[in-house]
């Protein structure tokens, strides 16, 4: 009987001590690896594009959410505040000036949905999984203030997107439907729908103020009037 046996000799891929690297045996013969040329090349183009992402013009990143961004808001005044709301419920204002956070909140529970800012940039609203609609402001409180909500509107359904008026106080939701709110109230003043699916954004029109269009989950886009509180056209 003939018995094959592999050895190997430990001196080989066992380390003298923690500190050194890791042995990896490696055969250099092209028959055996046929692709390592392709992957040398997709190794070497990954590592350029990466110099080129943090070439100019990049200056910096804003670090400081504990997770994934979801959305984003810049101030109607300011153009160095800039606002972003993360998947943990977490919103923070930044100063992209000093290029740090000048304030955090913890606005919702789960993923901050949409956030905007109030024309006058006094404010800002946000929308989250909790089924709510926040308004804060922009200013920090007060020494001895709790970081609380101006106002709080629970809803029925999970908002996905939200919109401000560019000069009334009137704001848009979307979720399954598009809702328009008066700041001063606690119920949509009317709600327009077209169809079925899940609504995922919604904005106001900046010159014809009085038109907003919103966009599905069926790779449509609503056109709607605040004057008539109908739908006006949909296109694919």
């Amino acid at each position: 009987m003939r018995v094959k046996v592999l050895s190997r000799n430990p001196d080989d891929y066992v380390r003298e001590t923690k500190l050194d690297l890791q042995r990896v045996p490696r055969n250099y013969d092209p028959a055996l690896h046929p692709f390592e040329v392709a992957r040398e090349y997709t190794r070497a183009l990954n590592a350029t594009k990466l110099e080129r992402v943090f070439a100019k013009p990049f200056l910096s990143s804003l670090d400081g959410h504990r997770d994934g961004v979801n959305c984003m808001a810049k101030h109607p005044k300011s153009l160095s505040t800039v606002l972003s709301g993360a998947c943990d419920g977490e919103v923070k204002i930044w100063n992209l000036t000093k290029r740090q956070c000048i304030r955090t909140i913890q606005a919702h529970e789960g993923f901050v949905r949409g956030m905007c800012a109030r024309f006058c940039g006094t404010s800002f609203f946000t929308v989250g999984d909790d089924k709510t609609v926040k308004q804060w402001k922009m200013e920090s409180p007060e020494y001895g203030e709790e970081e609380e909500p101006i106002h709080t509107i629970l809803g029925k359904t999970v908002y996905t997107g939200i919109d401000h008026h560019w000069k009334e106080p009137v704001f848009a939701t979307c979720g399954h439907q598009v809702d328009i709110w008066d700041e001063q109230r606690t119920s949509p003043k009317c709600s327009l729908t077209w169809g079925f699916d899940s609504i995922s954004s919604v904005k106001f029109n900046p010159i014809e103020t009085y038109l907003l269009g919103s966009c599905a989950s069926d790779r449509n886009i609503v056109l709607y009037d605040m004057r008539k509180s109908t739908p006006l056209k949909k296109v694919i």
